[in-house]
This record gives structure tokens, C-alpha cells and sequence, in this order.
């Protein structure tokens, strides 16, 4: 308990230290290295042997996020510099680059290479550190930075309140299994207990982000990503039991231990990898209709 507590305490010193300079390109080296250890993490349990392989796609991932929108490298680059940058080869031509080298590196290691290596190494390369990137589109998406990282702390919210709200229900009055053959703890009050929590906390975030915000959320606005909780919640929870599955399968514990008595970084933020997804599909459909 020591150990988490410690651990959770330097967590939090990083988290400010991203939050006090989250406009500027600190925050885009936090996330690239938050992708590239998570990459990792997968492969590890996945057992990949081939070398090659795991050091492309941990390179890969620790790249993406510098690729996530035009104003992602701003102060230091300006956007329309970086965007003519970044926009001058499609990223679907280097994800088939990405393929095309595992491949070939599949095929010059045939001998402790599988294809399912290369597969799940394609999904660790692409699928996790896309997930982590949208930390970055939040941010850039609106001309008011302000709502762009409140969206952030939005889906934090609904993963990380929904998991220990659902955790502290459950163990209070839970009695019906959610998913017994994938996490035995889980229950369904503990889900509705999590979700509830998750729009509490989502509730309180909203009042005070329009008492500081230079431009507070419209009613209807702030009506949408209250009701929106419940989903986006509830993907987190998918989330969770979606680690859940993968490490039963790699058949570890844990997927890393970066974070000592915590975990690695998929540990901490698989549920994360689904509600932003789930926000920034939000903040779009709604930055169109409103």
C-alpha cells in the first residue's frame, strides 16, 4: 500500500506538471512516451520475440502522437509549418510501410516469427498510440483551448471515477456478477454505482469549468456530454474488461511495472483508450449540430 500511495503521489506531480504546460509541445512528449511504453507492454506480454519488430513499432507509436494535428509541435512550430510537414505523406501510407516492414521482418525471422506476432505488434503500433493521440486532438480541436482540455479531463473522468466508483459500490453491495468468467470482482451494481459516480464527479467538473472558463459551456452543450456519461462511462468499463481478456490470454497479471504497485501504463489507462475515443466522437458530432 505504501509503494501505490508513493507512486500515486508521483503520478499526480507529473499530471500537474503536463496540466501547467499542456499548451506547448511538453504535453505531446508526455503522451509519445506514454504510447511507445504501452506499445511495448503489449508486445512483451504477447511475447514477440523479434526484436526488429518490437523496436519499429515502439518507434512507430513514439512518433504518432508528433503527427496528431497541425498545432501539435505549437509554439515551437508554427501550424501551417508543421501542417505542410505532416501533411505531406498520407499516415495511411506509412501505417502500409509499418505492415510491409513487419512483414518482411516476419519473413527473414520465419524462424521464431509468427504471423500473429505481426499482427499483434500492427495493433499495438497503430491502435494504442491513435488512442493516446486523441489527448492531443481534444486539446487543438476548438479555437477555445479552454473547452478542449476540459473534454480531456471529461474522459478521465469517466474512466477513472466510473473504475473506482464501481469498485467501492461493489464491494458495498454487490451481488450480481457482470463478467464472471473475465473479472470475478466485477458486478452490476457496481457498474451502475460507477456510472452514477462517474456523472457526480462529471456533474461538479462542468460547475466549475463555467465558473473559471473565460467561455462557459451552452446549456445544450453541457446537457450532451452530461447525458453522454452514461456511454462513455460504460465504454470505460468495456475497456477494463477488455485489458482484462488480453492479459488473460498473454496470461500475466500485469502488463507492465513502470508504475510500481500499480502497474504498467495499459494498467492505468486501458479504460482511458475507450472514453476518448467516445469524447472526441462527442465533441465532434455535437461541434456540428450546436
Amino acid at each position: 500500500m505504501k509503494q501505490r500511495v508513493i507512486t500515486a503521489v508521483c503520478l499526480l506531480a507529473v499530471l500537474a506538471l503536463v496540466v501547467w504546460q499542456i499548451k506547448t509541445p511538453a504535453l505531446v512528449i508526455v503522451i509519445a512516451f506514454l504510447s511507445a511504453v504501452a506499445s511495448g507492454e503489449i508486445m512483451r506480454c504477447a511475447n514477440v520475440q523479434n526484436k526488429f519488430i518490437k523496436i519499429v513499432g515502439i518507434v512507430f507509436s513514439a512518433c504518432t502522437p508528433f503527427f496528431a494535428n497541425a498545432k501539435a509541435m505549437m509554439p515551437l512550430i508554427d501550424e501551417s509549418v508543421w501542417g505542410n510537414i505532416i501533411g505531406t505523406v498520407p499516415n495511411v501510407v506509412f501505417i502500409i510501410a509499418l505492415c510491409l516492414v513487419m512483414l518482411l521482418a516476419m519473413l527473414k525471422g520465419y524462424a521464431y516469427t509468427t504471423f500473429e506476432d505481426v499482427a499483434v505488434s500492427v495493433f499495438a503500433s497503430v491502435a494504442v498510440p491513435f488512442g493516446f493521440s486523441i489527448f492531443i486532438r481534444l486539446r487543438d480541436m476548438f479555437d477555445n483551448m479552454q473547452l478542449g482540455v476540459y473534454l480531456i479531463f471529461y474522459a478521465l473522468i469517466c474512466a477513472l471515477a466510473t473504475d473506482t466508483g464501481a469498485q467501492l459500490t461493489g464491494m458495498a453491495f454487490g451481488k450480481h456478477k457482470m463478467a464472471p468468467n473475465i473479472s470475478p470482482k466485477k458486478t452490476i451494481e457496481g457498474a451502475i454505482g460507477g456510472i452514477i459516480v462517474s456523472m457526480i464527479f462529471n456533474a461538479v467538473a462542468l460547475v466549475i469549468y463555467n465558473k473559471v472558463a473565460m467561455v462557459p459551456l451552452e446549456r445544450e452543450m453541457a446537457t450532451v456530454l452530461l447525458v453522454c456519461c452514461i456511454p462513455v462511462s460504460f465504454m470505460g468499463m468495456m475497456g477494463d474488461l477488455s485489458a482484462s481478456v488480453l492479459k488473460r490470454n498473454f496470461d500475466v497479471k500485469d502488463f507492465g511495472k513502470i508504475f510500481p504497485g500499480h502497474g504498467g501504463v495499459m494498467d492505468r489507462l486501458d479504460s482511458s483508450l475507450f472514453t476518448l475515443p467516445c469524447t472526441y466522437a462527442i465533441a465532434l458530432i455535437t461541434q456540428n449540430i450546436l
